[in-house]
């Protein structure tokens, strides 16, 4: 099982990221725009491609789920922290965090990757 301190590590290793709050939950932000949140305990929330969030639901649904609310429907996939594996977790925190980063954050990121 991964750890929400885990999650947290993750997100907060990304360039520009914080950590915030929005109505009492956790959430990890990047340019002031939430990219991963903390719902509830063992679930992590992020928003992915649509076309990504409806394959992964497919291959895995007891790992991803979407809210049945508009969010769902914009790409917020919830994600069991229970049942996710690893390093499928820090590409998708990493992928949910480069489509709200800038170019620069972006390429202080490939940098350090190199």
């Amino acid at each position: 099982m991964v750890s929400p301190e885990t999650v947290s590590s993750i997100a907060l290793s990304l360039p520009g990221a914080h950590q915030s709050a929005h109505f009492d939950v956790t959430d990890f932000r990047v340019s002031n725009k939430i990219f991963c949140t903390l719902p509830r305990p063992g679930v992590m929330g992020l928003r992915i491609d649509v076309a990504e969030q409806a394959a992964l639901i497919s291959q895995d649904p007891a790992t991803f789920s979407a809210p049945n609310n508009k969010y769902g429907q914009s790409g917020w996939t919830f994600v069991e922290l229970a049942t996710v594996d690893p390093t499928q977790l820090r590409e998708l925190i990493t992928d949910a965090w480069r489509r709200l980063a800038s170019r620069k954050l972006q390429a202080e990121l490939d940098e350090a990757d190199s």
